[in-house]
């Protein structure tokens, strides 16, 4: 069990933290109500119109930001001696009509309805793609030495488009899972493919129908791009896709040796189900547009007082985007103010800097503050920041991650997403312990809330991290944490009502503060850098 792994890491991480300046005290220095109130009313008010990546109203915040933190004496860490790390993106719009998929099963041609009965999205690297191949049926296109698994094994797809159901095996671990999950387009495009194609499953309409899917096409896609202007795409082969809705995915299986209909129900077992050549071809097309946005990430550091640990880095991360203005014009209110999520995230970070600056007792480690942009776009701002690092990658020992602290009850335990898979979950629960709060298991392991925000790119570069999270747990009498948290995302999650008139409970957020600034002080001051434990997954990943 999971539960055990989180003993054994508090257990490693108190015989790291044993040499540590026991000196260090919280007593002198403390988060205030008052300060995190204005942070979040000026971050979340209607002027700044949601925050939106490229938008003035992100602009604004990011400014406030890096005044904050040039007020305090913190010393830039962006680029060319500011506070800014300046990104520009690419934002691609798939061209009406452009889209088409034409299957050949050596009988006859047949072409599938856009967006009926497949959907695709914008290619971030051409304007024109025209992608003609055989079709393999891959399983769930998975790939893993550390659970057994090869979906490729004995299949050439070289040149080829491969065909995937969507998701993955019931049985795999949730976070782990999750990883492997976001990983489908590497194991295909590292294997010669020239186009993916998911299937949509019966399984997956009763959760998200497809047409909830369709809803969604007009979107634009967002990708940085790299100081010499090349987008940040990876696997470049990969020049077709398209997600096939399940009742028309059967065309795709006319001349297989198992139809889809077998794999359905395989699937519906809990069983995986072997690939096989598919016996057609297809030929994908699609014409994008693009256009160029930036936004900035916001740096700054806290140098360190020992003379050997103040080149490493605690890293603090918060993000300062939201989702801008809504477009449905049956609503009041259009603004998206992103009060929870993030300006009480970012709020919190800045108060524990100020907690640093202003403690009177330097940590021995460097201490930075990074407010990403572009989390809402794919946690783009932080991916940015983990491949063009403005320290050593490797000298960032640690990150802990800040986005969407629900400071709407009495909260008395907190949840660390990843305590398990590191020593921090140590360095954790003693901080939270010195304010009476317990560190919780983490209460919605489907969710694998570890690889959904901005640690997670610090995470694949090899960075142990957690996510601070307030636990469901109330001190209040008869109050459930985990109702109140719940409702919040029910009512208000990614909605105008995300506004500073909830009721903040403030002086929750300086015991969440409290406890962020205790693990920076525990990690920054440790004897020894935080380290993965062996028998995690995540401590394998290249």
């Amino acid at each position: 069990m999971r539960f055990f792994s989180y003993i054994g890491a508090i257990a490693v991480a108190l015989s790291l933290s044993a040499c540590a300046d026991e000196s260090q005290s919280n007593e002198a220095v403390s988060a205030d109500a008052a300060a995190l109130q204005a942070h979040l009313e000026f971050l979340a008010s209607d002027d700044l119109e949601g925050r939106d990546t490229g938008s003035r109203g992100h602009e604004i915040a990011a400014k406030y930001i890096a005044t904050e933190f040039k007020s305090l004496g913190l010393e830039p860490a962006g680029d060319d001696g500011t506070y800014f790390q300046r990104i520009k993106f690419r934002r691609s719009f798939l061209e009406e009509n452009s889209a088409s998929f034409t299957l050949n099963t050596g009988d006859e041609e047949i072409s599938l309805d856009y967006p009926k009965e497949f959907i695709t999205g914008p290619s971030a690297y051409s304007e024109k793609d025209d992608v003609e191949a055989p079709l393999v049926f891959v399983g769930y296109g998975l790939v893993s030495e550390a659970f057994g698994i090869n979906d490729y094994e004995g299949l050439d797809v070289e040149g080829k488009i491969v065909v995937m159901v969507s998701g993955r095996p019931e049985e795999l671990p949730s976070e782990e899972g999750a990883h492997l999950n976001s990983s489908k387009t590497k194991f295909a495009a590292e294997r010669g493919a020239v186009g993916i194609i998911n299937l949509h499953t019966p399984a997956r309409e009763e959760v998200r129908p497809f047409e909830v899917s369709i809803m969604y096409q007009r979107a634009p896609s967002v990708r940085w791009l790299h100081p010499n202007g090349e987008p940040n795409v990876a696997y470049k082969n990969i020049a077709a896709s398209a997600y096939v809705q399940h009742e028309a995915a059967e065309k795709l299986f006319v001349n297989a040796p198992v139809k889809l209909e077998e794999i359905f129900a395989q699937l519906e077992a809990g069983e995986s189900p072997k690939g096989f050549d598919l016996g057609v071809s297809a030929r994908l097309q699609r014409a994008s547009r693009h256009e160029e946005i930036s936004s900035p990430n916001v740096v700054a550091v806290l140098p360190g007082s020992d003379e050997k640990l103040k080149n490493e880095y605690v890293l603090y991360t918060a993000h300062s985007d939201h989702i801008g203005m809504t477009k449905d014009l049956s609503q009041d209110d259009h603004i998206n103010n992103g009060a929870m999520d993030n300006a009480s995230g970012v709020s919190v970070m800045l108060e524990t800097a100020r907690m640093f600056k202003e403690s009177g007792k330097q940590p021995k480690r460097s201490i930075m503050f990074l407010s990403v942009t572009a989390e809402e776009r794919g946690l783009l701002g932080a991916d940015y920041f983990a491949h063009h690092p403005t320290v050593p990658l490797s000298q960032i020992v640690a990150n802990v991650n800040l986005d969407m602290p629900v400071l709407l009850y009495d909260f008395a335990d907190v949840i660390a997403f990843g305590s398990t898979h590191s020593t921090l979950g140590g360095s954790v629960a003693r901080a939270a312990g010195q304010f009476g709060i317990e560190l919780s298991e983490d209460p919605m392991p489907e969710q694998a809330i570890f690889t959904r925000s901005d640690h997670y790119p610090f995470v694949k570069k090899g960075v142990p991290a957690v996510f601070l999270m307030t636990g469901f747990t109330s001190k209040t009498e008869g109050e459930d944490g985990g109702e109140v948290w719940g409702k919040f995302f029910a009512e208000h999650y990614h909605r105008p009502s995300d506004q500073p008139d909830l009721p903040i409970n403030y002086e929750a957020g300086v015991t969440f503060t409290n406890i962020n600034f205790a693990i920076g002080q525990e990690i920054a001051n440790q004897v020894e850098r935080p380290r993965w434990l062996p028998e995690s997954f995540f401590s394998q990943l290249d």
